[in-house]
């Protein structure tokens, strides 16, 4: 290195692994063995996603920046020989992805230093990478809780075409989400309505990386597989597996625009060829299986002798005085301060005519039923028009006409019977 016999760059209690909004702190160190001149000492502290077409390759045809910090140490002057240290502090940004490396792309943190010097002369760079890993709460994920499941019907033909069969494959697994070295447990059903026996049947944990260029890169990678027998003619078997996840990169690199990423469990057929995807998370912080989800109310109880009620004497008591309601006749009003009777159970019957917003349900009309729309068989005789044989009281109730209607319908009833004894006599 000429006059610098050191220059590197240590961590403070040599931490490489950090999180988003923690400090970084660190110092610089230059010995030299002979007077330096420089112009400025700079530490930069930067951070930084760069995508490419080809693999492994670090020309970058497209970045992106999270952040770039500089500050500066010393300024114009001559570093003298012997050991000299400069203190430095960044500050990382509370929203920036975790680290990555692909095959087509990174997203990398790194500190540099600089030592400018003056014209002609050789300046100096060195750099040291970090690491930042944002947490992933698979309890954050929207639709974590459950199971991730999927089907797939194929028909083919066999015996050159002669002979045409059917196999159904479905598969689930026990969650949606995992953390490294979790088990996944995996349940796969083969139903073969066929006269062939079918090839085998083979689960693979594939990881999927899409680098955003102009034309998008997608890169596959086959993290674990494993396989299991074949169904054989006729038959139906169920076959149950474990995959331990490996230590991997979460899912969907969080303020990445660049580089996404995914998980999924591919189930496979082999003969007949036949496949389907089921998509799982990859975390920091497994899926919280204890704590109860919150589950509808169950529906409120029904009171037989309330909620059969008529819609139409329903959508009328909110028109009208409440304490007309619940009264079987109407009462005389009486000067002395005498209780009122007490009412007398009653058959509730709808009306035939459309139930308002407000009404109860269809199935709520009546109160006493044998079935659904039908008066019971103890009840069959009641009639809904009044008659002079029937007692006021249940033409009243039966009447689609408001509870005080029979006031009128009583002096017509009066003159019917009167007619009707004039013409005998």
């Amino acid at each position: 290195m000429g006059k610098l016999q050191e220059f590197d760059i240590t961590f403070k209690d040599n931490k490489v692994v950090y999180s988003p909004g923690e400090s970084l702190s660190g110092t610089l160190k230059i010995t030299t063995t002979e007077a330096l001149l420089c112009k400025d000492i700079k530490v930069n502290c930067q951070g930084f996603c760069g995508v490419t077409s080809k693999s492994n390759d670090t020309a970058w045809m497209v970045e992106e920046q999270y952040f770039s910090s500089t500050l500066s140490v010393a300024d114009k002057g001559t570093l003298k020989p012997g050991d000299h240290s400069f203190p430095f502090k960044f500050l990382i940004p509370a929203s920036v992805p975790t680290s990555f490396e692909g095959n087509y792309g990174k997203v990398m943190y790194r500190v540099r230093a600089f030592i400018d010097t003056p014209r002609f002369s050789k300046d100096y760079k060195v750099e040291k990478p970090f690491y930042l890993l944002s947490l992933l709460n698979l309890n954050d994920v929207p639709d974590i809780h459950g199971r991730s499941s999927s089907s797939i019907t194929k028909k083919f033909t066999y015996l050159l075409g002669v002979k045409t069969g059917t196999v159904v494959l479905k598969a689930h697994s026990d969650m949606k989400g995992y953390t490294p070295g979790q088990v996944i447990q995996l349940t796969t059903e083969l139903h073969n309505q066929s006269g062939k026996t079918t090839g085998t049947v083979v689960a693979c944990l594939i990881q999927k990386v899409t680098y955003q260029t102009k034309k998008p890169t997608i890169d596959l990678r086959t993290l674990v597989q494993v396989e299991g027998a074949g169904v054989k003619a006729g038959k139906q078997a169920e076959w149950k597996e474990k995959i331990i996840v490996p230590p991997l990169p979460q899912s969907s690199l969080a303020d990445c625009g660049l580089i996404n990423m995914e998980y999924f469990i591919q189930i496979s057929l082999k003969s007949p060829e036949a496949s389907f995807l089921l998509p799982i998370h990859i975390g920091n912080i497994s899926v919280d299986t204890t704590s109860a989800r919150p589950s509808r109310p169950p529906p409120p109880t029904t009171d037989p002798s309330r909620s059969s009620a008529n819609p139409t004497k329903l959508e009328n008591s909110r028109r009208s005085e409440p304490s007309s309601q619940d009264k079987e006749t109407p009462t005389t009003p009486c000067p002395s301060p005498h209780p009122a009777p007490k009412p007398v159970p009653r058959i509730r019957v709808s009306t035939s005519s459309p139930a308002s917003p407000s009404a109860p349900p269809a199935e709520m009309d009546y109160l006493v039923m044998g079935a659904k729309g039908q008066v019971p068989p103890s009840h069959s005789s009641l009639r809904a028009v009044p008659t002079p044989s029937l007692p006021s009281t249940h033409s009243c109730l039966l009447s689609t006409a408001p509870q005080h209607s029979h006031m009128r319908l009583l002096p017509a009833m009066s003159r019917a019977v009167a007619a009707t004894h004039k013409t005998t006599s």
